[in-house]
């Protein structure tokens, strides 16, 4: 098995990148919060939201290529329907958000990180995360820091992040938007 790290592809990636988006909503939903936030993140699993996130990725890569990063299975069987040519399977990606949009929380904002299980303690979400760090050391920001919100019940994620030098630097809150 040899995976490759390299920046996303729109054109090759996108049924697999939105495959890897579907597990990480589907985990966010399953493993950190009950069935109401389970039955919350499967029920914006549409069509619409589908179109909607990729033209979203397609909209930040055009700001900056390197912003979301796959890590694609050279190795594994994925030989395309409509083609006789292997083509590499996305395991994994990251997210970190275009520079414009630093000042969300004025620094650089890792959005999404997610590997497939398969390929975790692998070494690829080291790999990942480090070439998120590359992209951050080249924006200019207000703060020099990398933020995420990580889920206090997801135990594995929060020792990653912390062997990474991740530290506490606040808490996110939410309630629901109603009309």
């Amino acid at each position: 098995m040899g995976v490759e790290i390299r920046p996303y592809d729109p054109e090759g990636d996108g049924t697999g990148l939105y495959r890897c988006k579907i597990a990480f909503e589907r985990g966010l939903g399953a493993n950190t919060g009950g069935d109401d936030k389970a039955a919350a993140y499967e029920d914006k699993l549409t069509e619409e939201y589908r179109e909607s996130w990729l033209a979203w990725v397609d909209r930040c890569i055009a700001d900056d290529e390197r912003c979301v990063t796959v890590a694609v299975d050279t190795g594994a069987d994925t030989t395309a329907a409509s083609s006789d040519t292997p083509t590499a399977e996305v395991v994994g990606y990251v997210f970190l958000l275009p520079q414009r949009l630093a000042h969300v929380w004025d620094a650089a904002v890792l959005n999404e990180l997610y590997v497939a299980p398969a390929h975790r303690g692998t070494g690829v979400a080291d790999d990942l995360v480090e070439a998120a760090f590359d992209v951050a050391a080249d924006q200019t920001l207000p703060l020099d820091r990398v933020v995420l919100d990580v889920d206090p019940a997801n135990e594995r994620a929060r020792a990653f992040y912390e062997r990474h030098g991740f530290e506490g630097w606040g808490e996110m809150v939410s309630r629901p938007i109603e009309p």
